[in-house]
């Protein structure tokens, strides 16, 4: 038997507004560009340009019923000007006006023309192209917010097409041809052959219908690993750094005795030389510890990935910053700007506004009801998308305003030492906003200061406290960090044992774990790994 019952419930449910405003405050501002355009697109309702400019359109404004009149105008003025000029015209005929000479009708000709022609053309077409005065081509209103600087264009070649075009200069039949060019199609941007030759044994026969072998092929790669740049076609960064040496020593760049050293130490010792074992290396090479540096320095100096010289700004992996605040040191005075230079003003189309007026005002058929459904909901969406923008604006900006209050000393000065501890909970508390919203802030975005341009995240860091008490920012921490390692001596290096004792004399409690931690925080290697001979 079935039993009815009611339950009261707290639902939390976002509204379609506030799930637009969550969306639009995670993206940067070149995403925002882009998704405005998207949604101009989409929404025939929503279009660029402030309100203000829907009364100032209002005036003036070209009508049907108005170019038709006009032209009504037109034609009866010219009617009666016409009609005029026959009247008068037959009136006053002499003698005289039926006497004339060639000249005069030649000038009477020229008249003629050019009163026909006065009005069809611009005074632009009287000039040649090359006649045109610099001052009409030219337009001089530029402000001063607008960015002058020249965009360089590069043009360069690619590291296949520097391959295939030195397969051309070799002694290859035609089957040859084809498998070398599918060899160095494997080849990554880096210069590496990462696919197996059994592999691409089983690619040539099954695509190009070539049946080859391991032997062929690795007797191709061997022609294709002479070519520049030296190391290209390496299976790891071991052969990499061989092909390198060997063509150095083939070419004779360098001393032949330090060549052979380095080219033992990368096939026999690779594994101690990248642990840094130096001693052990000396001891089974048997030779002194200057030629074991100099070939050392001869191997550091080698290019372990050589297609990356290929590679240009222009490049897909190049990522450019635009940063969404400006903050602007003004005779000591911090002025805070949003990035909105391309993002433009939205509006709801006007036409369609009074449209929806109308329709609403008198009884249509179900399928004016249906328009009109639809165009109430693409008005509603745009408004919905104008707030949502205004609410991001005014979110970003309250956001940053508290983490340049908080931050007021570091702001002023640059100086890193001066950042307090600051975690999302600060600035939450500071405005009233909730700490996800300020976390979907501080995501990807970036501003730019007079003394460099530095992404949110990192003004935010966790606090330490020090003997006396008082609380530091754990940047404060790795900065005397790298200041120490920096400083260090290269053939004796600071351990993370040391690192920590040195800290502790400084004031700041803290374990060698932690100093391990916030090392690779910064990408830095440990002691042994930072040995040099």
């Amino acid at each position: 038997m079935l039993n009815l019952t009611q339950n009261l419930k707290l639902i939390q449910k976002l509204s379609p507004q506030q799930i637009q405003l969550i969306k639009l405050l995670e993206i940067p501002t070149m995403e925002l560009e882009q998704r405005i355009k998207r949604e101009i697109e989409e929404n025939p309702v929503l279009e660029e340009g402030s309100a203000d400019d829907d009364a100032d359109s209002d005036i003036n404004e070209p009508t049907i019923e108005n170019d038709i009149k006009d032209d009504y105008a037109s034609d009866d003025a010219r009617d009666k000007s016409a009609s005029d000029g026959d009247d008068t015209g037959s009136d006053s005929v002499s003698d005289d006006d039926l006497v004339t000479t060639d000249d005069d009708m030649m000038d009477d000709y020229i008249e003629d023309s050019y009163d026909e022609k006065v009005d069809e053309y611009s005074p632009d077409d009287y000039y040649d192209d090359d006649e045109i005065p610099n001052y009409r081509l030219e337009a001089n209103n530029y402000s001063d917010d607008d960015n002058k600087a020249e965009i360089p264009y590069t043009q360069a070649t690619s590291l296949h097409e520097t391959l295939l075009s030195q397969l051309g200069l070799g002694v290859l039949n035609e089957e040859e041809t084809l498998l070398a060019e599918y060899i160095i199609g494997n080849i990554d941007d880096d210069g590496y052959l990462r696919r197996d030759l059994e592999s691409i044994v089983d690619d040539i026969a099954f695509t190009a219908g070539v049946e080859t072998t391991e032997k062929e092929l690795q007797k191709l790669l061997t022609i294709i690993q002479d070519f520049d740049p030296a190391g290209v076609g390496a299976r790891d960064i071991k052969e990499c750094l061989m092909i390198q040496i060997v063509k150095k020593y083939k070419n004779g760049q360098g001393n032949k005795i330090v060549l052979k050293t380095a080219y033992k130490i990368l096939k026999d010792h690779f594994q101690e030389f990248t642990k840094k074992h130096y001693p052990k290396i000396a001891s089974k090479l048997d030779v002194d510890e200057a030629t074991l540096k100099q070939a050392v320095d001869e191997i550091s100096h080698l290019n372990p990935k050589p297609g990356s010289i290929y590679s240009t700004m222009l490049s897909k992996n190049s990522q450019h910053i635009t940063p969404d605040f400006i903050l602007e040191d003004k005779e000591g005075q911090l002025i805070l700007n949003l990035n909105s230079k391309n993002i433009p003003e939205l509006r709801v189309n006007k036409t369609y506004s009074d449209m929806v007026e109308t329709m609403s005002k008198k009884k249509g058929n179900a399928k004016d009801k249906d328009t009109l459904a639809f165009v109430k909901q693409k008005m509603d969406s745009a408004k919905w998308f104008i707030e949502a923008i205004r609410q991001r604006q005014n979110t970003l900006m309250s956001t940053m305003h508290a983490i340049i209050e908080f931050q007021k000393e570091y702001f002023e000065e640059g100086d890193e030492t001066k950042l307090k501890p600051m975690i999302l909970k600060d600035i939450a508390e500071r405005t009233g906003f909730d700490i996800s919203t300020i976390s979907r802030v501080a995501n990807s975005k970036y501003i730019q200061t007079h003394f460099g341009i530095f992404p949110l995240k990192f003004f935010f860091s966790e606090a330490m406290k020090t003997q006396d008490g008082d609380e530091v920012s754990t940047r404060e921490i790795k900065k005397i960090l790298k200041e120490c390692i920096d400083g260090e001596s290269k053939s004796r290096p600071l351990t993370d044992e040391k690192l920590a004792k040195i800290l502790q004399k400084r004031g700041y409690q803290i374990a060698r774990r932690t100093v391990a931690k916030y090392r690779e925080q910064m990408n830095i290697l440990v002691a042994r790994l930072r040995k040099k001979l």
